[in-house]
């Protein structure tokens, strides 16, 4: 598929065709790399992992989670 480079500002830009996009699985916003190779522009969407504190989450159970434990009094100026 060809394509053209547009201006945007001081830099370029380049408009990736839904089809690519899909494939890739990436939307607008999307955090992306950019390197070269032999020449080549090469993009490759960035997997961040959102969801890591939700998989964690998921894993306690009232057997598993852990309770409140007691330090002892304050010990200083803290306000507690």
């Amino acid at each position: 598929m060809r394509t053209k480079v547009q201006k945007w500002g001081n830099s370029l830009a380049l408009r990736i065709p839904k089809v690519y996009a899909d494939e890739i699985r990436i939307e607008a916003n999307a955090s992306i790399d950019m390197t070269m190779k032999d020449g080549a522009l090469i993009i490759t969407p960035v997997v961040e992992n959102q969801s890591a504190l939700e998989k964690l989450l998921a894993g306690v159970t009232e057997e598993n989670i852990h309770h409140e434990w007691d330090t002892g009094p304050a010990e200083g100026e803290e306000l507690w």
